[in-house]
């Protein structure tokens, strides 16, 4: 993959500002103070809210408390996607630090996966990546990793360490060079207006004449809707990673580069905001 070093840093090292609250409901023993955290974007919440849930078990009698879940102006908050798509879809337009709401009763069981430890995040992340491979390479580069090569891309994530993680992804973004790119690019597409979770289909990099698709080929194809016809007031923003990125870039870049660690380009389309 071209090295573009600094632009995989940045994406790895973004940090979202947060206050955890906890919801009024709950029964404390003394008043629950906020917990402020600054949030990797690339990894999940189970995986680095241990300190939150500590800090609110400090008020909380130990019959009060069931499964730990968050949730956002009302809308619980899916675990397993990563940090980072959970803000941009909810929240990308509201003011920072980003409030969430933390609850230890009412699991919604109808919103929610349950995520009983760590080791349930580790088989979603690892089985995400698979499935990108299965896209990417037709499985071929992730079958011949061994285990702890496997281990070694969920520790990189777990604990933080860029180095760990790209020695090992790295494998994952190479291709053959006369074949342009991947043989389709992992994305899926996040929409506010629809009960779909998201969109998934099959794409290519490279159209058959050889030309490299771009951003906004992707989208006139899966999502026209997001784009802006000429002439039109722009209705939507197309976030990845909290930034728009041009139209015009090409699709095998932003997979190499801007893809979360599970290997897919999460795309958010939401609503430009009206104030």
């Amino acid at each position: 993959m071209a090295d573009d070093k600094d632009v995989l840093r940045d994406v790895w090292f973004g940090r979202i500002p947060t206050c955890f609250t906890l919801n009024p409901d709950e029964v404390t023993e003394r008043e629950a103070e906020a917990y402020y955290l600054l949030l990797p974007r690339v990894s999940y919440l189970p995986v680095v809210t241990d300190k939150v849930k500590k800090h609110f078990l400090k008020v909380m009698r130990a019959e009060d408390v069931e499964e730990m879940w968050f949730e956002y102006e009302g809308t619980p908050l899916k675990w397993h996607y990563p940090i980072g798509v959970l803000f941009d879809f909810h929240a990308s337009n509201t003011v920072l630090p980003w409030t969430i709401t933390v609850h230890f009763k009412n699991f919604p069981d109808e919103d929610l996966l349950h995520c009983s430890s760590n080791s349930v995040v580790e088989a979603h992340f690892m089985s995400s990546i698979k499935e990108a491979d299965a896209l990417k390479h037709k499985s071929q580069v992730i079958n011949d990793m061994q285990k702890k090569d496997h281990k070694q891309l969920w520790m990189g994530l777990q604990n933080d360490k860029f180095d760990q993680f790209w020695a090992m992804n790295r494998k994952l973004m190479e291709y053959p060079t006369e074949d342009g790119g991947f043989r389709y690019i992992p994305f899926r597409i996040y929409q506010t207006l629809s009960d779909r979770p998201f969109i998934q289909k099959l794409f290519r990099p490279v159209s058959p004449e050889g030309h490299a698709h771009t951003l906004g080929d992707l989208l006139k194809e899966m999502y026209p809707d997001a784009l802006t016809n000429d002439g039109e007031q722009k209705r939507y923003q197309v976030l990845i990673h909290g930034i728009e990125p041009l139209l015009e870039t090409p699709l095998q870049w932003l997979s190499e580069h801007l893809s979360h660690p599970d290997n897919f380009l999460h795309i958010c389309v939401v609503p430009v905001p009206t104030d």
